[in-house]
C-alpha cells in the first residue's frame, strides 16, 4: 500500500523487517508516527484517512517493499444494508445490552480477552499478554476512545470493542468475544452495532483496518459492503469476488 502525504506534522520512523503475520514467507515493515502532543487527535484523523491505524500511542501503516496486499478498508455507513443473515444475527441478540464505557481495563474484560485469544489466536503474540499488557492496549490512547461492552440477559460480559472516534467515522481498533456463543455470531453483531452507532452520530464510515485477499483472518470484513479501500489517489469502491468458502467469523 502506497501513501502520498503532502505534509508531515510529526516525525516518521520505519521499523525493521519482521515476518508477516498474514502471508507466509513475506516480511513486513511499517511506517510509524508518535501521536503524543496536543495535536494527537487531528494527526490521528489525518493519517487514519490515508490508511494508517492506531496502536497504543502510535499510528502506523505497512510499507512493505515487495508487497502491497494490505488494503485499508472502511464501510460506507449510509449505503450499508442488512443481509438476511445479518438480520437473523440482530434478532438472535435482542437480549444483548450495549454499554459505552471509558477506556479503562477491567479484570472481567481481561478474562474474556484471554479466553478469546486462547481459543482463536493461541499461537499469536497477543495470546501471551498479561493484565498489564491488556491494560496498556486499552488505556494508552491519546485520542477520543471508548470501550463498548456487550452483555447478555444475565449481565455476563460476552464481547467488547475498543473504538476510536474520528471526525467522519468510528475506527474499530480491536474486538473480542466469547467464542462459545457460536449461535450469536458475536463478531458480526458487534460490527453491526458499530454501524448503527455511526448512523446515530451522523458519521459516514466504519474503519475496519486492513484487508488481504485470501486471508481467512480478514475475510469477515467483506460482509460489510459497500467497502472502500485506500489508494494513492484516495478512497475507491472495492469489488470483492464472491467465494464459495464461508468467511471466517470475526
Amino acid at each position: 500500500m502506497k501513501h502520498n502525504l503532502t505534509s508531515r506534522p510529526t516525525q516518521f520512523f520505519v521499523t525493521a523487517p519482521l515476518p508477516c503475520p498474514y502471508l507466509s514467507g513475506e516480511t513486513e515493515r511499517r511506517m510509524v508516527a508518535d501521536l503524543s502532543g496536543r495535536n494527537a487527535s487531528s494527526l490521528h484523523d489525518t493519517l487514519s484517512r490515508v490508511g494508517f491505524r492506531r496502536s497504543h500511542g502510535l499510528i502506523y501503516a505497512p510499507i512493505c517493499q515487495n508487497c502491497s496486499a494490505c488494503r485499508a478498508v472502511r464501510t460506507v455507513v449510509d449505503e450499508f444494508r442488512l443481509s438476511s443473515s445479518q438480520k437473523r444475527v440482530m434478532n438472535v441478540n435482542q437480549d444483548v445490552r450495549v454499554d459505552i464505557m471509558a477506556p479503562k481495563a477491567t479484570t472481567e474484560q481481561f478474562d474474556l480477552f484471554s479466553l478469546y485469544q486462547g481459543t482463536r489466536h493461541s499461537g499469536g503474540d497477543m495470546a501471551t499478554m498479561d493484565f498489564y499488557d491488556y491494560q496498556a492496549l486499552i488505556e494508552e490512547t491519546p485520542v477520543e476512545t471508548v470501550v463498548i461492552e456487550f452483555r447478555d440477559g444475565l449481565d455476563t460480559l460476552i464481547g467488547a470493542c475498543l473504538i476510536d472516534h474520528m471526525s467522519d467515522g468510528l475506527s474499530a481498533v480491536y474486538s473480542f468475544f466469547n467464542p462459545e456463543h457460536k449461535r450469536r455470531s458475536l463478531g458480526t453483531f458487534m460490527i453491526l452495532c458499530l454501524i448503527e452507532r455511526a448512523k446515530k452520530l451522523g458519521l459516514s464510515y466504519i474503519y475496519l483496518g486492513y484487508w488481504i485477499d485470501g486471508s481467512s483472518k480478514m475475510s469477515y470484513k467483506q460482509r460489510f459492503e459497500p467497502l472502500e479501500y485506500y489508494t494513492p489517489e484516495g478512497w475507491a469502491g472495492m469489488q470483492i469476488e464472491p467465494t464459495s468458502s464461508k468467511a471466517a467469523e470475526c
